[in-house]
């Protein structure tokens, strides 16, 4: 990585971290500011929590294009400001078509903000170092989340809707700090990524979507991340908190130590889990996440058992937390590296952009499966969900027959000098030494 390329990725993380901030501040109170603060009701509420997820099903089919031809920068500066734009109005809004409306406008705008952040990283590091930039990403996004919602906690209060203008008011104004930073962004002027993906001229001709679809790899890793979201992130504030207080009867104010639990670990496990990760194929990797799931769906099957009284249900609980946070840690540095590897140099913005859109859909699926099941159906949701996990880890090892050695492992590159080339639409690899 040269000097300008690491002055780039200082400032695109800084900018990472403190959109971050600005969303803990918001985000776990979203719900309660419409319905209650605002007195809009909760099926309002629940009208603009589905806005904000579709707001991001609609944009993100086409911003992968948009950033292949523009380049990520400027397309990361408009969505910062428009989700600046959103999140203001949301502060302000005391209707229910000023609520929607931004909802739509704060969820476009942070939706189109993965893919461009995730290509600038990209071009801004190299096989070798594209890891480790992920793995902080990740870190620093969940840092941020953290903080934010704890100083967002100690400012909140229902009684005056004052506090909550001011949350969301912080949270555009670090949107904003986002915009800035990104526009003193020098950009290489292009990616330096010669060794995991080569320039693919069908690919290129074929174009959008098309060439996505015929890249088998690819479709096997949105497969794969559709069912990781879906068991995971899906899970966390639907399905899994119903289970947890209608079967394990955990106190509803336990669901934050449980969330705090799954940050602490992956703040304080990242890199010590990178340095594993490392030095491992990322198919087997994703396997072993998989694995670990499994088992945290089985401690949550364990709480709600009640054998060990409440004290060891709320531990075994919020242990279920912990465990999801361990594999998140483990997925940080391994599948968005991976995306960006499987693409050819003229679309890394559009495999981005299909593995975020893959991501959104499966966690608005997650929580209308997974709430009704964990409410109700406590033994089939336990069963359903480390099926799903176990099939996480059989999904990886099929998509590791489909790699070239340098995507699998990108750590090899330092110990051999083949050169790996792949074509999507045939998934054939031509080495030569």
């Amino acid at each position: 990585m040269t000097k300008a390329m690491g002055a780039a990725m200082r400032r695109i993380q800084a900018g990472n971290v403190l959109s971050a901030f600005g969303l803990g501040f918001t985000v776990p109170y979203l719900y309660v500011y419409v319905a209650q603060v605002r007195d809009l009701g909760a099926s309002t509420a629940g009208v603009v929590l589905a806005v904000f997820a579709m707001a991001a099903l609609v944009v993100l089919p086409f911003t992968g294009r948009t950033i292949d031809r523009r380049g990520p920068l400027p397309v990361l500066v408009v969505a910062a400001v428009l989700a600046s734009g959103g999140a203001l109005a949301m502060g302000l809004a005391d209707s229910v078509p000023a609520a929607v409306l931004s909802a739509a406008l704060l969820g476009a705008g942070t939706a189109v903000m993965q893919p461009a952040l995730a290509t600038m990283i990209v071009w801004c590091s190299t096989p070798s170092t594209r890891t480790r930039a992920f793995a902080m990403q990740f870190f620093l996004q969940n840092l941020g989340l953290g903080i934010g919602g704890l100083f967002g906690g100690q400012i909140v209060d229902k009684s005056r809707p004052g506090s909550f203008t001011l949350l969301f008011s912080i949270e555009a104004a670090m949107f904003v700090v986002l915009a800035v930073i990104a526009a003193t962004v020098r950009m290489p002027k292009a990616p330096s990524i010669p060794d995991a993906m080569p320039e693919n001229e069908v690919a290129r001709a074929k174009g959008g979507m098309r060439a996505v679809l015929g890249h088998r790899a690819m479709v096997q890793l949105c497969v794969l991340g559709f069912v990781l979201f879906f068991a995971c992130y899906g899970q966390f504030e639907s399905g899994l908190a119903a289970y947890g207080t209608e079967a394990a009867g955990i106190d509803p104010a336990t669901l934050g130590y449980a969330l705090a639990a799954n940050t602490a670990v992956i703040v304080l496990a990242q890199f010590l889990v990178l340095r594993f990760v490392e030095r491992r194929r990322r198919s087997r990797v994703i396997a072993a996440v998989g694995l670990i799931w499994a088992a945290a769906w089985l401690v949550a099957g364990y709480a709600g058992l009640g054998q060990g009284g409440q004290a060891m249900a709320t531990a075994a609980f919020i242990s279920t937390y912990a465990l999801f946070g361990l594999g998140e840690a483990m997925l940080s540095p391994t599948v968005a590296p991976l995306v960006a590897d499987l693409a050819p140099e003229s679309m890394v913005g559009q495999y981005n952009s299909a593995f975020a859109l893959v991501k959104q859909l499966a966690l608005a699926v997650g929580p209308a499966v997974g709430g009704p099941m964990g409410a109700s159906l406590h033994g089939p949701y336990i069963v359903t969900f480390v099926l799903f996990s176990l099939g996480i880890s059989v999904l990886a090892l099929r998509l590791g027959r489909n790699l070239t050695p340098l995507q699998d492992q990108p750590s090899t590159a330092s110990a051999s000098r083949i050169v790996a080339r792949h074509r999507p639409e045939e998934n054939r690899v031509e080495a030569a030494a």
